[in-house]
């Protein structure tokens, strides 16, 4: 597809205001914090359910699964059905679901409530295409960038609030506030949402038959999603492994100590917003070899000075903000890459491009612990740095031009 170079056209006829970005940027943030709301409560949770300790990894796991499964069979559906009234149903489910992990006194109501909450928070990844939609060609990226920099800060403030909250009260208080904003969000997006008709005329099996051809048949796919399942392996080996290096000997930090050094990593999500812009102006492929190194520099900087020591944990710190700087770059510049390659097949295009770089998290969080446990910080930072620079080398083989889709 060629972006006009001509300047900027006023938004689409259908209306992409910026308060209408900034309500898609918020819903995006508030829905995916729901996936990583219990992860720092695993063990009060465990506890209070009867969970064995060995188990206790399944509140975070379930939920993960359940996303995962969504991003394949249900957000689809974005190119079958009408948008609007897909995300309510969605965000209808996922207040449900919370309610009910909220009322949990035993293991198995509450793991089947962690699968709806992953299931039904993929409505998330409606939102993004759907504005995508609404944006004429040459802001794409600027308006997926947007909405992408609520996405992140949703993921890096969903641990710190739910431990600030569960801190003076109890974990069910948490899902019982994140189901009452579910309920908020909605009446907003009901009020605020234009509908979108899709217009592809397959059935929903012929459309979950078509993602193997589209996974096939599209080279910037497959590309991007490289790139990002390297990223986001890293990301989320950084993520698993510096909480348990912060609270060992070396650092002894707090549980309130290690909030606050993830608060940092916030400061990351304003990579959306200028990648969005570089993207629009054709400066997609630089920018992604940015994104790519910015996360091979920060484990580098981790080793400068000795661990422990103030140095140390202020590098670590800055490494939290440049690798989030790196991996939000290039997930946004992937986006706007693939919703290039059309209209009609972006939600499915999202969901294969979003559930590939998701198994890349899954692996890096599983090898992260593993090498920290048998090497420590050393050998896991030496595999989290492997996979930015294994990403940079396949990125020299990109032809111009292709990151626009």
């Amino acid at each position: 597809m060629t972006v006009q170079t001509t300047p900027a056209a006023p938004l689409a006829p259908s209306g992409l205001s910026g308060t209408m970005t900034f309500v898609m940027a918020a819903a995006c943030g508030l829905i995916v914090a729901n996936l990583y709301y219990a992860q720092p409560l695993a063990g009060p949770i465990a506890a209070a359910i009867g969970l064995p300790a060995h188990l206790t990894g399944l509140i975070v796991t379930l939920t993960q699964i359940g996303y995962g499964i969504g991003l394949l069979l249900i957000v689809p559906l974005g190119d079958l059905v009408e948008n609007r009234r897909l995300i309510l149903m969605m965000i209808g489910a996922t207040i449900v679901a919370l309610l009910a992990a909220g009322l949990s006194t035993a293991a198995l109501p509450f793991l089947a409530a962690s699968l709806a909450i992953g299931l039904a928070s993929t409505a998330v990844q409606m939102i993004v295409p759907f504005a995508a939609s609404l944006a004429p060609d040459a802001q794409r990226g600027q308006v997926v960038g947007n909405v992408m920099s609520g996405l992140m800060v949703g993921i890096m403030m969903a641990r710190p609030v739910a431990s600030f909250i569960a801190r003076f009260s109890s974990w069910n208080l948490v899902f019982f506030l994140s189901a009452g904003v579910m309920v908020l969000l909605g009446f907003v997006l009901a009020a605020r949402l234009p509908k979108r008709m899709p217009q592809t005329q397959l059935s929903y099996f012929g459309l979950i038959a078509s993602m193997g051809q589209l996974y096939a048949t599209q080279p910037v796919l497959r590309r991007r999603a490289f790139y990002q399942a390297c990223q986001f392996a890293a990301f989320s080996l950084f993520w698993t492994v510096t909480p348990l290096l912060l609270a060992g000997p070396a650092f002894r930090l707090t549980q309130a100590g290690i909030a606050l050094f993830a608060l940092a990593g916030v400061a990351g999500a304003i990579a959306s917003p200028i990648a969005g812009r570089l993207a629009d102006r054709d400066l997609g492929r630089p920018a992604t070899m940015f994104g790519i190194a910015s996360v091979a520099i920060a484990l580098l900087i981790t080793h400068i000075a000795p661990e422990g020591s103030t140095v140390a944990l202020a590098l670590l710190t800055l490494a939290a903000i440049l690798l989030d700087f790196g991996v939000t770059m290039t997930l946004v510049i992937g986006q706007r890459a693939i919703y290039g390659l059309g209209a009609d097949l972006r939600s499915r295009l999202n969901g294969l491009f979003m559930a590939t770089f998701f198994c890349g998290g899954a692996v890096g969080s599983a090898v992260g612990a593993w090498a920290y446990a048998e090497g420590g910080w050393m050998l896991a930072s030496m595999i989290g740095l492997a996979l930015p620079v294994i990403a940079l080398a396949y990125s020299m083989t990109e032809r111009r031009g292709v990151t626009r889709g």
